[in-house]
């Protein structure tokens, strides 16, 4: 099978096309994101899938003061510099035997 070469460049120009509309669409999609101040804001369910824990937890968590949140048209969300603290705050490095 052969391709004669202004083919080829036709081809090769419709998929750079297409990569340039994908590469817009991704910049759309990150600029869309939840955003306060510069940070990024997570939701309860982007903070569930992320720590790997139960609703429940995370009240308790909120509840206790151990996580900060924002309620914003009543939604919850965490910024995740917040939720890197808390992390760093949680982790119990293990102990010397």
């Amino acid at each position: 099978m052969n391709i004669d070469r202004m083919e080829f460049l036709a081809w090769m120009e419709r998929l750079m096309d297409r990569l340039d509309m994908l590469g817009n669409n991704i910049e759309d999609f990150q600029k869309k994101r939840n955003n306060i101040d510069g940070e990024e804001l997570l939701d309860n369910q982007d903070l569930l899938q992320m720590l790997r824990i139960s609703n429940r937890s995370l009240q308790r968590y909120r509840s206790n003061g151990k996580l900060p949140y924002y309620t914003i048209s009543g939604k919850l969300y965490y910024k995740l510099s917040d939720v890197h603290q808390f992390i760093r705050e949680s982790f119990n490095p293990p102990t010397p035997k």
